[in-house]
């Protein structure tokens, strides 16, 4: 069974965790934060210690790591009964961070709309990411060269992804906006997809 999937996308700093979190508390999404799994593993494991060579630096986890600890996650989530492909649909954020990734996934995926969060003032994004920084304890946001390193990752690895998935599943979502009109703005798009998914109604004879 392929995951009925929503993919949130945009560089570091957009919103993508806090928009990830929230339709994570609507009942039939669940979401899945690709980061916040990296952030969580045992800092003297194999794909911690990968985790950390690699984030410290501004660099994408290497994509067979990454697939492989989302695969572990998410089945672990079935596991426990907190995701149900049955019935939910799948919030990712963070992966697939390439088109590798993407490739790698097209046959576990049914990718069915692509929130790219755009922020036209860089600057904002960079003071979200710093503040960050400090109330969550997250290093990899703290130093300015890692951040501008990021940023460049993302624009050279991570952008080409829509690309891949192609424009008629890409929504393009103002994150310069509060973070309920962007909300706002999500929800529109969901909406409107499930009203056309609805069936028919037939009246009885």
């Amino acid at each position: 069974m392929k995951y009925k999937t929503i993919l949130l996308f945009g560089p570091p700093g957009a919103g993508k965790g806090t928009q990830g979190k929230i339709l994570g508390t609507i009942p039939n999404f669940f979401h899945c934060a690709c980061g916040d799994v990296f952030r969580n593993l045992r800092v003297n494991s194999e794909l911690g210690r990968t985790f950390i060579e690699y984030s410290s630096r501004g660099e994408l986890v290497p994509d067979e790591f990454t697939v492989r600890l989302w695969r572990e996650n998410i089945d672990a989530m079935q596991d426990s009964g907190a995701f149900d492909p049955g019935n939910d649909t799948l919030v990712l954020d963070g992966i697939p961070r390439s088109v590798s990734q993407a490739k790698m996934l097209d046959e576990t995926l049914e990718v069915r709309a692509i929130f790219n969060l755009v922020c036209s003032d860089m600057n904002k994004v960079i003071e979200r990411l710093q503040r960050r920084a400090l109330r969550e304890n997250r290093l990899d946001d703290a130093n300015l060269k890692v951040i501008h390193d990021r940023l460049e990752t993302y624009e050279r690895e991570t952008r080409p992804v829509l690309n891949y998935y192609g424009d008629e599943l890409v929504h393009t979502i103002d994150s310069n906006q509060s973070p309920v009109n962007v909300l706002k703005d999500i929800l529109e798009v969901i909406s409107s997809a499930e009203r056309v998914e609805e069936p028919a109604y037939e009246r009885t004879p």
